[in-house]
């Protein structure tokens, strides 16, 4: 078997790998294509995406450069002015008139005024000259540059100190410091709003592409323009402000997203189709390897099949509607002896079917070509040199594959050796019985010998006073038959008394075969009743028995169930030992029940009871509240009421102690007669 398999198996592989190397080839390149086709959307997109970054940190340059330039015309126009203050060649109106053309020239500054020594205002370019306050920050940025004699900004900050400006707008002082030699005379400060260097600053192409935003070093917003909406965060750059004394820092957002990944249509539908053909050829691979492996399982189920059926030991019968063999396997023809060409094909009777059970196979069959079958039965098998096989047999409907019933399968089993095994088990089960039963003589056997002393000892009085009689007559005068009698009946009385005692014993210790039969209750108790009284008078015991009159028999094996009143009675009376005299009463109350046909017998007794830990292990084996017990009286008691179909149970004596019942099948009406 092991050749042939590799000889199916071989030729499958070059198929097969042929196959794949067919198919190989274009899936390569159709996956080449769709990676080439991924690859160069995404190369362009990086590519995109470099150059927007790219143009946007050259236009926020150039952003940066336009504001630089424009703040670096106005500190060159406001340090002319300074030097021209310094030589006293302006008047004042000129010099206001001054200071206004400069806010005209750019509206980022808002205004210009000089400040002498001591906070003294000298010149505005307000239309009304108004007490001046400069900030905390912008008095310190005026020490700084009156000590360094560099012109400097202060860092922006909220101030609305002038009416040209937007309240709550952020301002920048701008302090150029004058000087006659070395004589201080103040400073020329600038005001500049940091919102209007964006808005006359930035180019409006620029700002509908990007949000602009100055920030300081805390990366505070100082000013803000969002033509076109806030930024996607995607391409940014920063570009600080070279402005002496402050830090500000140009931002740009730009308000384009990343390029996507698909740009068009074309390259979208490209992919797609190729997706499609990718797909078209995995499935039609797909296809073929399924075929291919279908075809390979075909090819060998023939031989796993007849692998299979070689190593079952279960024998498989298949049978049409008509009761007709359409299969059987190797298991079952070595269980029948015969070959499957002997079989298959054939209509009952069937050659493997016994003489003496051909009825029983009749009447099996004709319910099996009625519709109905047994699911499971026990029978026997005849092979052709005679010998009986027994078989368990399971019968299930044949049904195909679309659901219809087209005959019967049956599986059979040898229980040949499952037989034997419980022949030996019977056996051991009647040696334990036996050896119980010794064991249970032994233990009565002191008091078998005083109960059989008083009959001996009466039977031997009895006949000395007869044969002192005999001594006493005249030879020459008849006896007198009176006297001689009584003596010899109350002699027969009392031997006849130890001779039964003696036949309970013998019997009961005998050993046989089991044999159900027709047996009355009230014979099985009268069998045993002298050892029952034997030990209820030693341990001062009132035995009773409740019998109705019209109780049947049952169908049971005597020994064996005088076995089991015996040891129940004697569990009785010594569960009695440790009470009251007058609550020793022990019973056996015997009932019918027509419903169910059986037999009830308890066995009542007034003891101790049996304790819930105990009353879970009773019937255990070698179980045993006895110190010399060996815990096998109540499951032998069990098992061999078991054997005859019935049941035995327990439950608490309402009045105290113990109840025992087992139920018998009834004997039926032949087995009676």
């Amino acid at each position: 078997m092991t050749s042939s398999h590799s000889n199916t198996s071989a030729p499958q592989r070059r198929p097969f790998s042929s196959t794949s190397l067919r198919w190989l080839l274009p899936i390569m390149l159709v996956l080449f294509f769709l990676a080439i086709l991924i690859w160069l959307p995404w190369q362009a997109r990086q590519m995109e995406s470099n150059e927007r970054q790219e143009q946007l940190i050259a236009d926020t340059l150039w952003v940066e450069q336009t504001i630089r330039f424009q703040m670096a015309r106005d500190e060159e126009s406001l340090r002319t002015l300074g030097v021209e203050i310094s030589t006293g060649h302006l008047g004042t109106k000129e010099l206001h008139n001054r200071m206004a053309r400069l806010l005209k020239n750019g509206h980022e500054l808002v205004r210009v005024i000089w400040l002498k020594p001591g906070g003294e205002l000298g010149a505005t370019s307000d239309p009304l000259p108004n007490p001046v306050q400069l900030s905390p920050a912008s008095q310190n940025t005026a020490d700084i540059t009156r000590k360094t004699r560099r012109p400097m900004y202060t860092q922006p900050e909220v101030q609305a100190q002038n009416a040209s400006a937007a309240p709550s707008a952020v301002l920048m002082d701008y302090h150029v410091p004058l000087f006659r030699g070395d004589e201080y005379l103040g400073d020329l400060v600038a005001t500049f709003q940091t919102s209007a260097l964006l808005d006359e600053m930035v180019p409006w192409w620029f700002a509908q592409d990007n949000q602009v935003s100055l920030v300081d070093r805390d990366d505070k917003v100082l000013a803000r323009r969002a033509a076109a909406g806030p930024g996607h965060g995607v391409y940014t750059h920063k570009r600080a402000l070279d402005l002496p004394g402050a830090s500000v820092t140009l931002v740009t957002d730009s308000v384009k997203s990343e390029p996507k990944l698909l740009p068009n249509l074309l390259v979208g539908s490209v992919i797609v189709l190729s997706l499609g053909l990718l797909w078209s050829l995995l499935a039609l691979w797909g296809h073929i390897s399924k075929r291919l492996a279908a075809e390979g399982a075909l090819r060998q189920q023939m031989s796993f099949r007849t692998a299979m059926e070689n190593s079952l030991v279960t024998g498989l019968r298949a049978r049409d509607l008509e009761g007709r063999i359409t299969y059987v396997n190797p298991a079952f023809c070595q269980i029948v002896g015969y070959p499957a060409e002997e079989i298959v094909g054939k209509l009952p009777p069937m050659p493997y079917w016994a003489t003496e059970a051909m009825s029983e196979y009749e009447a099996r069959f004709a319910s099996v070509l009625a519709g109905k079958v047994t699911p499971q039965f026990e029978t026997f098998f005849q092979r052709p040199n005679g010998e009986r096989v027994p078989v368990l047999v399971f019968e299930a409907p044949l049904v195909d594959n679309n659901g219809k019933q087209t005959g019967w399968m049956g599986s059979i089993l040898d229980i040949s050796d499952r037989k034997r095994i419980e022949e030996v088990n019977r056996q051991q089960q009647e040696k334990l019985q036996a050896s119980a039963r010794l064991a249970t003589m032994g233990e009565i056997a002191s008091m078998l010998a005083h109960e059989l002393n008083q009959p001996l000892a009466a039977i031997s009085s009895y006949t000395t006073g007869a044969l002192n009689v005999l001594d006493r007559a005249p030879d020459d005068k008849p006896l007198d038959r009176a006297i001689l009698k009584p003596a010899l009946e109350q002699a027969s009385a009392q031997a006849q008394r130890a001779g039964q005692i003696i036949r309970s014993v013998h019997e009961f210790v005998k050993k046989r075969e089991p044999l159900r039969q027709a047996v009355a209750i009230p014979s099985l108790l009268d069998g045993i009743r002298a050892l029952i009284e034997l030990q209820a008078r030693q341990s001062y015991v009132s035995f009773r028995t409740e019998i109705p009159a019209d109780l049947p028999p049952v169908r049971a094996d005597r020994v064996m169930i005088e076995q089991v009143l015996l040891n129940l009675t004697r569990n009785g009376i010594e569960a009695m030992q440790h009470v009251q005299p007058q609550r020793r009463i022990l019973k056996v109350v015997a009932a019918y029940d027509a419903d169910t046909a059986q037999v009830s017998v308890a066995v009542i007794d007034q003891g101790h009871g049996i304790p819930e830990e105990v009353a879970a292990r009773l019937f255990s084996p070698f179980f045993s509240t006895k110190a010399e017990g060996m815990g096998m009286g109540l499951n032998i008691c069990r098992t061999a009421i078991e054997f005859h179909g019935g049941a035995l149970t327990f439950r608490a004596n309402p009045q105290g102690g113990t109840i025992f019942t087992f139920v018998l099948p009834a004997a039926t009406d032949q087995e009676t007669s």
